[in-house]
């Protein structure tokens, strides 16, 4: 998975992909598919916040924990702001991980109608759209993030990782 991007590299080569992007962009869809292909753990960080009631900081632990491992990673999710994905690129890079962002977009239509599917309400829709938008900053410059579209297949997606690994 080494290609030209220019990016930190670690004694070990280990990899982590941090993937973010709006509620029902195709951040998971992505995610699974990249970890199964190339036999990546992946982990949902704001599933596993929710589902076990987990504080930032104990899902900052987490991921430290996680990276003494050395498996290639995929984390999706607990990255929404730069301050987020700063912390978890920080601590990536301690364990020795070249840290790499990808950002799904995706248009506000496909996302509210994604949305409205999967809540099966256009009122929860529009509600955890606009909790979850107001909380997600854009990339800034510094962290030059793959930006993929969420409306693409997998391989297409795939295709433009590997170009700017």
């Amino acid at each position: 998975m080494e290609g030209n991007r220019k990016t930190h590299s670690p004694s070990n080569g280990q990899r982590a992909i941090l993937v973010f992007g709006a509620p029902c962009s195709g951040k998971t869809t992505f995610s699974k598919q990249f970890a199964a292909q190339f036999n990546a753990t992946f982990y949902d960080l704001d599933a596993l916040k929710q589902e076990h009631n987990l504080s930032r900081q104990f899902i900052l632990l987490l991921v430290e924990q996680i990276a003494r491992t050395g498996s290639t990673l995929v984390l999706e999710g607990g990255n929404d702001t730069e301050r987020d994905r700063r912390e978890l690129v920080d601590i990536l890079r301690a364990a020795g991980y070249s840290p790499t962002l990808i950002w799904i977009q995706t248009d506000v239509s496909t996302i509210r109608s994604r949305l409205k599917n999967r809540l099966r309400s256009v009122e929860k829709a529009k509600v955890v759209y606009d909790s979850r938008i107001k909380a997600l900053e854009a990339p800034s410059d510094a962290e030059t993030p793959i930006v993929l579209s969420g409306k693409h297949t997998y391989h297409t997606q795939l295709k433009q990782v590997l170009t700017q690994l």
